[in-house]
């Protein structure tokens, strides 16, 4: 089954978070300008979403905007400028202008994974879809789960809720799946349940996970979907692992 049987009604805008500075990289480089197979890891993921052919990309920036803006500048995705730093969550309230007479789908990347397969990014949508959702995030089984934020499920197996790493209780660390930071929205649900999120974690920041709790109030599912190849969503922030990602893209695609 191909995607183009779920993209006839509903149109997709894909969104890069691309933001952050990347402190661990110790680099004055922005890190989602990194090089990965001789290009900056940005435009891998910019070509990713070229391949479910949207309607449009719009990267998020904001450490070492000019630079961003200059590496955006031979590609057709768009920007949108996040002042402040203030979560995942803030990132995405900066959409809203650009979308506020958007009616689809939104799918949420990260501008620093860019080993994401797009049959991955297909079989999201689909379930997206298929389930009439009004959220599906991608869920991954790791045996060493650190620092990702754990998937707590229903007795049903549904989603409860998502506990970012540095708020999870002893039991929660145990949990091997982990929320892999990607996702799909209805747009116009997702911007009304940002509205009320608030900072009132231990790193003060929005997240967006902290969003999906709306969603069943407003009558929409959260669906979850496994991925088959945890690898393909491995990130960078250090230098050890951007050889090391350096180093499975090459074996993977060169």
């Amino acid at each position: 089954m191909t995607i183009n049987s779920f993209e006839s009604h509903r149109p997709l805008v894909v969104a890069i978070l691309a933001a952050g500075k990347g402190k661990r990289m110790k680099s004055d480089l922005p890190k989602v300008l990194h090089p990965v197979g001789g290009k900056p890891m940005l435009l891998h993921v910019i070509a990713l979403a070229g391949e479910l052919h949207p309607d449009r990309i719009i990267a998020i920036i904001g450490h070492g905007r000019d630079k961003v803006i200059e590496t955006l500048g031979n590609t057709n995705a768009e920007y949108v400028f996040q002042e402040k730093q203030l979560g995942t969550g803030h990132a995405v309230m900066q959409l809203e202008p650009k979308l506020k007479d958007f009616d689809g789908d939104l799918l949420i990347l990260s501008g620093d994974v860019p080993l994401l397969r797009p049959e991955t990014l297909r079989q999201l949508l689909r379930t997206h879809r298929r389930e009439g959702a009004g959220a599906t995030l991608l869920t991954a089984i790791y045996p060493d789960p650190s620092g990702y934020g754990r998937i707590l499920r229903t007795p049903t197996n549904t989603l409860d809720r998502i506990v970012e790493h540095k708020d999870c209780t002893p039991a929660q660390l145990l949990i091997r799946e982990i929320n892999a930071g990607i996702y799909v929205f209805d747009a116009q649900t997702l911007f009304k349940a940002l509205k009320k999120i608030d900072n009132n974690n231990q790193q003060g920041e929005y997240y967006l996970p902290d969003a999906l709790g709306y969603f069943p109030e407003s009558g929409k599912s959260v669906a979850l979907q496994v991925m088959e190849d945890p690898q393909e969503i491995a990130g960078v922030n250090t230098q050890e692992q951007l050889l090391e990602i350096n180093r499975i893209f090459e074996s993977r695609y060169v």
